[in-house]
Formats: C-alpha cells, structure tokens, sequence
C-alpha cells in the first residue's frame, strides 16, 4: 500500500499510530544497516582471507617452478654424460683408494640431492595443487559475500526510502505533533527508570571507559549514515566501535555483535562507557554518559547527540572492559552547546 495515501487524518489516535509506524520503519531500516555492516565486516574478512591465500598460493607456485629447474637440471646431467654410470666408471677406475673415497661419497651427496630435490618437487606440486584449490574457493566465497553485501545494501535503501516518503507526506503540523508526542513518550519512559532507582548513585567509568566516552562527546554533531565509522559520520554501531577503538579495546563492529559477544551489565551496575542497546534484535547501541543520558547516533536524519536513555525501548547493556576498575574520581567531559538537540528519532523531511 501506498504510506502516504493511508495516512490518517488529524487526531490523537493517529498521531499515536503514526508515531508507532514511524518508529517501526526506522528500527527496520536500522536493521537492515546492521546486517549491511555485518555482511561488510565478513566480506572485508574474507577479502583478507584470500589475499593471503593467493599470495601462499603465490609463493608454493615459485617454489613449484624451482623444483623443476632443478629436476631440469638433473636431467641435463645425466644427457650430458654426468649421470649415475659415468661416476661409477670413474669409481671403478680411481687411481688409489683415497681418489676412490672422494668420488664414493661425491656419488653419495648427488644421490642424496636427486632424491630431495625430487621430494621437494612433488610436495611443490601438492601444496600448489591444493592452494590452487582453496584460493578458487575463497574468491567463491568472497563473491558470494558482496553478493549479500548489495542485497543488504539494497535493503537499506528500500527501508529509508520509505521513510522518505511518509516524511514527505507530513504537513508541519503532523511533523509537529509527531516530534512532541515522541518527547511526551519518552519523558514518561525516562521518569519511570529514574524513579524505579536503577540508576541511582554516583558511578565512574574505568581509565578506558572515560576515553571512549570522551571520543563519543567530541562527535556530537557529526550526522548519522548508515553504515558510517567515521570520522565524518557514523551510524549507531559505528560510533561504539570507534569510541573503543579510541580507547584502545577492540569492539565488534555490529550492535547485534557488541550485544552477543560483550559482557553483560544489569542496569543497577551501569556505569559511563559502558554500552546500552536497543529493542529485542539488539538493532541499536549507545555510549553511557551517566545521570541516565547517553551519547548515541540516532537514526537517519539525526546528529550524533546526547538522549535519555529510555529514549528507544532498553534491552540491556554490555561492557567492553569488564577488567577494568573504576576511577576514585571523575569529572565528565563537558558537553558543547546544542548536545541535547534535535528528536531521538531523527525525523527530518529534508
């Protein structure tokens, strides 16, 4: 069906139902980023997983060719007259029995070359028979991979395009009592965690944790793109990644990754730098800054900012360096001026 022509008509059942068909469509697109970025890392993976290949593959070919300027060379000895029975002669007919000595061994030594430079030809040939092989399946599977890697593309385009659409569909009045009915939403979500205490207490962040929150601070502002790392824009996973990055930790690159792979906090243990994410498919991340706020990238059409931590529908949160102890003291980074502005949700007919 067509999103524009279904829209209803003013009242607050459907700025509510509006507001859910919103929400619906960008967690859509945002997902569909997230498996863009995860079929990105795997093909970025197996991309590296073939040049190694090929260059193994590489290097067993040289081998290969060296064996067999050697196997070449043996057998120009043996045309030429320097084979097995010419040596044998002049065994037989040494002059003494030292001269005999030095030729028997000299026999000796050139046997024991044959022989190895034979063995090092076949195991040339198998490893490079067999690199061949795995090197035509790594460019399979690296096909395969940004195969998946434009569909996944093409989804994300497919989902903001949808958006688009119903944004321009919207009068300033809807888009106006759209915004102020997510605000009224999420203030009520907001209070209810503050009030229920889990958050309660003076916390600080480990050494490393106040590095990666003072990286997220310093990109405020910056626009949300999906699939973004910066440094110029970021989507949601993107930033978490880089804000550790700063600090020196390694974080997967995907908010379903960050969620399935990192150690899990409960709330009443969250401290700044810890990460929170989002919805039941883990489909959004953000950085704690502490007093219930966090430093997240939106969605499309938003900035990188400061939002409520209840502004999406908590999952959980995870922390990156579970070793690490926290601060005896901690001032947090200030924030620059317009940090809180803007929705949450990102909506922007522009």
């Amino acid at each position: 069906t067509d999103d524009a022509a279904a829209l209803p008509p003013p009242g607050g059942d459907s700025v509510t139902a509006l507001l859910g068909r919103m929400r619906t469509l960008y967690q859509q697109a945002e997902e569909a980023t997230e498996r863009f970025n995860a079929a990105e890392e795997a093909l970025k993976l197996q991309t590296a997983d073939t040049r190694k290949v090929t260059a193994r593959l590489t290097a067993a070919r040289t081998a290969l060719a060296e064996g067999r300027a050697a196997a070449g060379r043996i057998a120009r000895d043996q045309y030429q007259g320097r084979s097995e029975f010419s040596s044998y002669v002049r065994l037989l007919f040494a002059p003494d029995s030292r001269s005999a000595f030095d030729q028997g061994h000299l026999m000796a030594r050139a046997s024991r070359d044959r022989v190895a430079a034979v063995a090092r030809l076949e195991k040339a040939e198998r490893e490079a028979g067999g690199l061949a092989s795995a090197s035509r399946r790594a460019l399979d599977r690296q096909q395969t991979l940004a195969a998946a890697q434009r569909t996944r593309r093409d989804e994300v385009r497919v989902r903001l395009a949808e958006v688009e659409r119903l944004l321009a569909a919207l009068s300033p009045e809807q888009l106006a009592r759209l915004t102020e009915l997510e605000r009224v939403q999420t203030a009520g979500a907001q209070r209810e965690l503050l009030d229920s205490g889990a958050l309660a207490g003076r916390r600080t962040p480990s050494g490393a944790g106040a590095e990666a929150l003072r990286f997220a601070v310093e990109q405020i502002g910056k626009p949300y793109e999906w699939g973004a790392e910066g440094p110029e824009a970021y989507d949601c996973s993107g930033l978490t990644q880089q804000a550790w990055a700063a600090a020196g930790r390694t974080v997967p690159r995907t908010s379903q990754e960050q969620w399935a792979t990192l150690p899990r906090v409960s709330l009443d243990e969250l401290r700044p730098g810890d990460l929170v994410v989002y919805f039941p498919g883990a489909t959004h991340v953000a950085v704690y800054l502490g007093e219930g706020l966090v430093v997240q990238a939106p969605r499309p059409g938003g900035k990188v900012k400061v939002s409520p931590i209840a502004a999406n529908p908590l999952l959980g949160a995870v922390r990156p360096d579970p070793d690490g102890e926290p601060l005896p003291s901690y001032a947090p980074p200030p924030l620059p001026t317009g940090a809180k502005d803007g929705t949450d949700e990102g909506y922007n007919p522009d």
